[in-house]
C-alpha cells in the first residue's frame, strides 16, 4: 500500500468515525427521560408511554446511518465531494431528529387514542402544516443527500472500470423517499385552513407511496442491465 493510499484510508476512517459519532449523538436526543431522571413511578410510567415513538424514530435514523455505512463500502476513495456530502448528511440529521419525533409521537398518540405519547397532539391545521412540512423537507434533504452520495460512488466505480449497479440501485432506492418527502411537505403547505379534518392526514398518507420503491427498483435494474440507464 502506497503512502497516498494509506493517508486516504486514515482520512476516510476519520470521516466515518465523525459521521458515526454525530448519528450516535442524534440518537441520544431521543432518550425518553430527557435531561432529568424521573423521581416517581408515575413519572416513569408517563415517560414509558413515549417508547414506541422513540423506537420508530430510532429505526428511521438508524436506517439512514446504515445507508452511509453501505456507501462507504461501495466508495473507498476519500474525495472532497464525499466529505462534503457526508457533512451535509450529518447537518440534516441534527435537524431531522426533532420533526421525526414529532411526527411519530403524533402518530402513536392518534392510533392509541391518547394512550401513547400523550404530551404531543396535533390540534390545529397550523400544527399539522408545520410538523409535516418540516418533516417532509428534512426527510427529502437527507434522502436526497444519500442519492448524491451513491451517485458519486457510482461515478467512482465507473472511473476505475468497476460495475456501478449496486450504487446506482441504492441511489434509485433513496430517490423515492426524497421525492415523497418533498411532495408531502408541499401538500402540507398548500392545504388551506378550510380543508376538511379528514384530509389533513393526506401529507402522512402520501408516505404509503414508498411501497412503490420495489417496483421502481425492478424497472431501474432492468433498464441498467439493458444499458439504458445513465
Amino acid at each position: 500500500m502506497s503512502f497516498t493510499e494509506q493517508r486516504e484510508g486514515i482520512e476516510a476512517g476519520r470521516l466515518d468515525a465523525f459521521v458515526d459519532g454525530a448519528f450516535a449523538f442524534t440518537l441520544t436526543l431521543l432518550a425518553i427521560g430527557g435531561e432529568s431522571i424521573p423521581d416517581s413511578s408515575a413519572k416513569l410510567l408517563q415517560l414509558l408511554r413515549d417508547i414506541p415513538a422513540s423506537a420508530l424514530c430510532f429505526i428511521q435514523i438508524a436506517l439512514m446511518w446504515h445507508a452511509h455505512v453501505r456507501w462507504r463500502q461501495l466508495c473507498h476513495a476519500n474525495t472532497r465531494r464525499g466529505l462534503l456530502l457526508s457533512l451535509v448528511l450529518v447537518f440534516f440529521a441534527l435537524i431531522f431528529v426533532y420533526p421525526v419525533h414529532m411526527v411519530y409521537a403524533s402518530l402513536c398518540n392518534a392510533l392509541s387514542n391518547g394512550l401513547l405519547s400523550p404530551d404531543f397532539v396535533l390540534r390545529t391545521p397550523t400544527d399539522v402544516r408545520a410538523v409535516f412540512a418540516c418533516y417532509g423537507f428534512a426527510y427529502a434533504c437527507m434522502s436526497g443527500t444519500l442519492v448524491l452520495l451513491f451517485r458519486h460512488a457510482a461515478a467512482q466505480a465507473l472511473a476505475v472500470g468497476h460495475d456501478a449497479l449496486k450504487p446506482r440501485m441504492e441511489a434509485v432506492t433513496w430517490s423515492m423517499p426524497a421525492a415523497v418527502g418533498l411532495i408531502s411537505a408541499i401538500v402540507a403547505i398548500c392545504l388551506p385552513d378550510s380543508t376538511p379534518a379528514a384530509l389533513w392526514a393526506l401529507p402522512g398518507y402520501l408516505y404509503f407511496l414508498l411501497m412503490l420503491t420495489g417496483p421502481v427498483l425492478r424497472v431501474a435494474r432492468r433498464r441498467y442491465q439493458e444499458g439504458g440507464m445513465v
